[in-house]
């Protein structure tokens, strides 16, 4: 397979042609597709995944946004360990179990559709309290976040947002350092790049390049 240099806007006509395809082959009268865009908070998973969301829409498919970030622990438990243990955060902090009951489920087979897009606001620590919402048939869930995969999340499309130990350091800022240990274990112990379905490398956000794993070809 070969890693084949694109733009930005060709990354997205990728992703949304894939999740077409997904949607089509579920059956549009029942089925649904979860998309999960995974990466490094400096490659910028959330507005990857924000760029999908128009195409998707104007593809006539309900599409619906949601952000892992919503779905950490209580800070009580995520920070037992102190404040910058890179371990915790890699273990611990994604309450994976209720990101998987609260939404991928219902958009899932057999799924009921009916998910609630939060759990806590991520910097108050407080509920969000906000209300499950109904995902009707055909519809396409978008869901970024970092250190997504090898947790078990059930998904039907994986992308991830690839860059090199170097580029992450660069682009880290000081004083969140302390957490490239737990992108470094990501690595080891996970290898993202071989278990996402399509992996973009953003080393270059003007030129990223796509391995697509679907069909093969670029």
């Amino acid at each position: 397979m070969v890693v084949e240099p694109t733009s930005r806007d060709g990354v997205v006509e990728l992703v949304v042609a894939r999740v077409l395809g997904l949607v089509g082959r579920h059956g549009s009268a029942q089925g649904r597709v979860r998309v999960l865009v995974d990466g490094h908070p400096s490659t910028d998973p959330e507005g990857w995944a924000d760029a999908l969301v128009e195409p998707l829409r104007a593809s006539g498919h309900a599409a619906f946004r949601v952000g892992a970030g919503a779905f950490l622990r209580a800070a009580s438990l995520r920070l037992e360990r102190g404040h910058e243990d890179p371990d915790a955060l890699y273990e611990s902090w994604l309450d994976a179990a209720a990101l998987e009951r609260e939404v991928l489920r219902p958009f899932g087979p057999g799924g009921s559709g009916r998910f609630t897009p939060s759990l806590r606001d991520p910097t108050t620590d407080r509920p969000t309290r906000e209300p499950a919402r109904d995902a009707p048939p055909g519809s396409v869930l978008v869901l970024d976040g970092a250190l997504l995969l090898g947790q078990g999340l059930p998904a039907d499309l994986t992308v991830h947002l690839a860059a090199r130990p170097a580029t992450l350091r660069r682009r880290t800022p000081d004083d969140e350092r302390w957490t490239l240990p737990a992108y470094d274990r990501y690595e080891r112990e996970v290898g993202p790049a071989e278990e996402a379905d399509l992996v973009v490398h953003v080393d270059d956000a003007r030129r990223p390049a796509v391995l697509d794993r679907t069909t093969g070809r670029r």
